[in-house]
C-alpha cells in the first residue's frame, strides 16, 4: 500500500496554498482525496498546531485537519499526519510553560509589571513592600519598603528609568532603581490608590481610586494636572490609550468611561457587565478595549464605533486582570477561580487554561515583547511563564496590530486545555536584598535618536486620527443621506 501523502489539507483555505502543485486534488463527499488515492474523512476542527517531524508545523489560530487516510480498497484508515505550510512560513508551536517562580511576599500578590527590556519584574503586595524580580538566573530579588499599607499597583515607565506604585495609604511613589532605591511621595487621592500608568511618551501618567476620581499627573513635576470625576462608585483601574490621546476607567458602578485626555469630557460610558468592573486596558492597536468583571466575564468593545465584540464567560469566579499581548491577537485574564486564562482574540476562542496558584489569581501582565508573562495570587506567589503559544520574532511583534475579530455571542462553551504547574518545575526561591541594582544608562546619542523617532511617530499618529475622523465623518454623512432617501421613498410610496 502507497505511503500516506504527507500534508494535511485545512478545508478553510484553498488546498493550492497549503501543498505542493497536484499533491491534493478535491474529492468527493466529505473528505478529500489526494494523488496517490487516499482519502481524508473525519475532519477534527479547532486544531491550534500542527507538527509532524522536526521543523515542521504552523502556528494557526484554528482550523480543521483529518483524522485518518483511506486508500482505495483498504480495511483500515491510517493516521493523517499533522502538518501544515502556509505563507512559507513554518513554526513549532508549543504550550506556555512556567519558567520561574519567585517567593519573597508575605501577604498576597496584587501586581506585577515588566521593565522595558523584560531584565525586571516589579510586584507589589498586600504585605506593603514593593519588590523587583531579577530575571537572570540565580540573581537577588530586592525589596523596596516606603509605603504605609498595601501596594496595590505598579507601572514602570516606557523608558524603564522609573517605577511608580500606588497603594492603601493614599500615596503614589516614583521610584528610581537605583542602589539607594530613592523614591518620591506626594498624597494622590484621599482614599486608596488603586491603579497608576504611564503615559506612551513617559511625560504623564494617570491614577484611579476609591474617591470616585480619575488624576492625571506630570511625571517630572509630579504636579496635579486635572481629574475626572462621573464614577459614582470606587474607580479599579485607569490605562492611557497607547497614543496617549484616551483615557479608560472601570468601576464599582458597573461602567467603563472612556475619555478624551484634551477636552477632559466623557467620550462614551459602556454599560453592559452584570457588577463590578475590576480592571480595564486598551488593546495594542488602540481601536478596542476589553474589561473584566465581578460577574465572571470579559468584554472587548471598539472604542470608534462604541460597539460590543466579544464576550467572554469562561471563569467560575470573578476576573481580576486582564492583558494583551503585545500582537493583539491574544488576551490573557486571571480569576478568583486560581486559573489563568489565553484567549485568540482572532478566533473569539479559549486556548489555554493555566493552573498554578493556590488560591485567586490577582493579577497578569505580558512582557512588552509577549515572550514571557507573569501571574501573581493570593497564595504570595509570582510565576513568570514562556508564551510559546505565539512563536515569532518578538523584535517585530509590535509592527502589526489586528484587531479583534467580531464576536456577536458568547462563548460559553468553548474547549479548553489545562495545564497544570509540575511539581518543582522551574522554580527557583529568589533571597532578599534591601538595595536594587544600579540601572544601565543609555548613551545620549541613542536618547536623542530614540526622541526623535518618538516625535516622528507622533506626527504620524496625529495625521492618522485626523484621517480616522475625517472617514467617521464621511460614514455619518453616508448614513444620515440613505436614512433620508429612505424617508423620502417611503411618503412618495402610495
Amino acid at each position: 500500500m502507497a505511503a500516506p501523502c504527507p500534508v494535511s489539507f485545512c478545508p478553510r483555505v484553498c488546498p493550492a496554498l497549503l501543498s505542493p502543485p497536484g499533491l491534493w486534488t478535491p474529492g468527493r463527499g466529505d473528505g478529500f482525496e489526494g494523488e496517490a488515492g487516499f482519502r481524508a474523512s473525519s475532519l477534527r476542527s479547532q486544531f491550534t498546531v500542527c507538527a509532524g517531524g522536526a521543523g515542521w508545523g504552523h502556528v494557526v489560530s484554528s482550523f480543521c485537519v483529518p483524522d485518518t487516510l483511506r486508500a482505495p480498497g483498504a480495511d483500515q484508515p491510517v493516521p493523517a499526519p499533522r502538518i501544515c505550510i502556509l505563507a512559507e512560513e513554518t513554526l513549532v508551536l508549543e504550550d506556555p510553560s512556567l519558567e520561574r517562580h519567585f517567593k519573597g511576599h508575605r501577604d498576597a500578590v496584587t501586581c506585577v509589571d515588566f521593565s522595558l527590556n523584560t531584565k525586571q519584574l516589579a510586584s507589589g503586595s498586600m504585605d506593603s513592600c514593593l519588590m523587583i524580580w531579577h530575571m537572570k538566573p540565580q540573581s537577588r530579588a530586592y525589596r523596596f519598603a516606603g509605603h504605609k499599607d498595601a501596594v496595590t499597583c505598579v507601572n514602570f515607565s516606557p523608558s524603564g528609568h522609573l517605577l511608580a506604585s500606588g497603594s492603601r495609604d493614599k500615596t503614589v511613589r516614583i521610584w528610581i532603581p537605583n542602589v539607594k532605591g530613592e523614591s518620591t511621595v506626594f498624597r494622590a487621592h484621599t482614599a486608596t490608590v488603586r491603579s497608576v500608568h504611564f503615559c506612551s511618551d513617559g511625560q504623564s501618567f494617570v491614577t484611579a481610586s476609591d474617591d470616585k476620581t480619575v488624576k492625571v499627573w506630570s511625571t517630572h513635576r509630579q504636579k496635579f494636572l486635572f481629574s475626572l470625576s462621573q464614577h459614582i462608585n470606587w474607580v479599579r483601574c485607569a490605562r492611557f490609550s497607547p497614543d496617549g490621546r484616551l483615557i479608560v476607567s472601570a468601576s464599582d458602578d458597573k461602567t467603563v468611561k472612556l475619555w478624551d485626555k484634551t477636552s477632559r469630557e466623557c467620550v462614551h460610558s459602556y454599560c453592559e457587565h452584570g457588577g463590578f468592573v475590576t480592571y480595564v486596558d486598551f488593546h495594542p492597536s488602540g481601536t478596542c478595549i476589553a474589561a473584566a468583571g465581578m460577574d465572571n466575564t470579559v468584554k472587548v468593545w471598539d472604542v470608534r464605533t462604541h460597539r460590543l465584540l466579544q464576550h467572554y464567560q469562561l471563569h467560575s469566579a470573578a476576573v481580576n486582570a486582564l492583558s494583551f499581548h503585545p500582537s493583539g491577537n491574544y488576551l490573557l485574564t486571571a480569576s478568583s477561580d486560581s486559573t489563568l486564562k489565553i484567549l485568540d482574540l482572532m478566533e473569539g476562542r479559549l486556548l489555554y487554561t493555566l493552573h498554578g496558584h493556590q488560591g485567586p489569581a490577582t493579577t497578569v501582565a505580558f512582557s512588552r515583547t509577549g515572550e514571557y508573562f507573569a501571574s501573581g495570587g493570593s497564595d504570595e506567589q509570582v510565576m513568570v511563564w514562556k508564551s510559546n503559544f505565539d512563536v515569532v520574532d518578538y523584535g517585530e511583534v509590535t509592527k502589526v496590530h489586528r484587531p479583534p475579530a467580531t464576536l456577536a455571542t458568547s462563548s460559553r462553551n468553548l474547549p479548553e486545555v489545562d495545564f497544570p504547574v509540575p511539581p518543582g518545575r522551574g522554580r527557583s526561591q529568589e533571597s532578599v536584598q534591601s538595595q536594587p541594582q544600579e540601572p544601565i544608562s543609555m548613551p545620549q546619542t541613542l536618547t536623542s535618536t530614540l526622541e526623535h523617532i518618538v516625535g516622528q511617530l507622533d506626527v504620524l499618529t496625529q495625521t492618522v486620527s485626523i484621517l480616522e475622523q475625517r472617514l467617521t465623518l464621511t460614514e455619518d454623512k453616508l448614513k444620515q443621506c440613505l436614512e433620508n432617501q429612505q424617508l423620502i421613498m417611503q411618503r412618495t410610496t402610495p
